[in-house]
């Protein structure tokens, strides 16, 4: 892929992040105040992406705080530092490119590291490899938090069609493909164990929406549509791609988003543990 094409990419997944994080804002604010970070500590948010949740969290942890949101994308960076500008809060926010299995940080330098959707298995990755990065840069007593979608619901009244779907998403996404069980995202609570993390549990938190749609969430459910089954037709059968059009289809009379009784959800669960000591 060239450099021009590489940007393209990045931009218009950008833009995708920046619409389905309208419809997921609720669901990472709470995970945030579970958290209960506290106010003027200092925090990474690993995989930072866009930069959205650098800021939230930058909001949690209030005027005395800082949140360095680090991605190995300077293409998001870039996006990231734009977006921090506009929201006022430059001063407690920074961004730096880098690893995070392999993190530019010295031993013991926050009070909580963050990650969402980023530290996943597949590909020759190893999360716990990551986890133990997170814990050796957080100081002793220190919070370690990773979220990641957990399932979904997106096709209300069509439960057989959303499965086959689902069932292709699989078999097609890396980061699920042919990985061990206990690699599996859903799993990592054994990561945090095996790391030596300490008082560790899970909490889930749900993303929903249902109708009268506004347009911006709308668009947001669309984008999670086609980011999640948009490229699958290769891998289901004609039926099911012709059914999964239509509904999706805004000129559709089939358009399940124009349905008065309308409703999806996406969770997330949050897996957390603190550093011994």
């Amino acid at each position: 892929m060239s450099e021009e094409s590489n940007d393209h990419s990045e931009r218009e997944y950008a833009e995708q992040l920046l619409k389905t994080g309208r419809l997921l804002e609720g669901a990472i604010r709470q995970a945030i105040q579970a958290l209960q970070l506290e106010q003027g500590s200092v925090g990474l948010d690993a995989g930072c992406g866009i930069g959205t949740h650098t800021i939230q969290l930058g909001e949690a942890v209030g005027p005395g705080g800082k949140v360095t949101g680090l991605d190995i994308s300077p293409g998001f960076l870039d996006f990231a530092r734009k977006t921090a500008q506009q929201s006022g809060m430059s001063e407690r926010l920074d961004f730096q490119q880098g690893d995070m299995l392999d993190l530019p940080f010295e031993d013991k330098t926050f009070d909580w590291v963050w990650c969402k959707d980023s530290l996943w298995p597949g590909q020759g990755k190893d999360p716990v490899v990551g986890l133990k990065e997170f814990a050796r840069v957080v100081r002793p007593g220190g919070l370690i938090a990773v979220l990641y979608w957990s399932s979904q619901m997106l096709l209300p009244g069509y439960p057989e069609l959303e499965a086959r779907l689902m069932v292709a998403f699989t078999e097609t996404t890396p980061y699920l493909k042919g990985v061990p069980p206990d690699r599996h995202f859903l799993r990592a609570l054994g990561w945090m164990q095996s790391v030596g993390l300490q008082d560790v549990g899970v909490r889930s938190f749900a993303a929903d929406a249902y109708a009268p749609l506004a347009p911006e969430i709308r668009d947001a459910i669309d984008t999670c549509l086609q980011m999640f089954f948009g490229n699958l037709e290769p891998h289901v059968s004609q039926e099911d791609w012709a059914l999964f059009q239509r509904l999706c289809n805004p000129e559709s009379d089939d358009d399940l988003l124009k349905c008065p009784d309308y409703y999806c959800f996406l969770n997330y669960s949050m897996f957390y543990g603190k550093v011994a000591g």
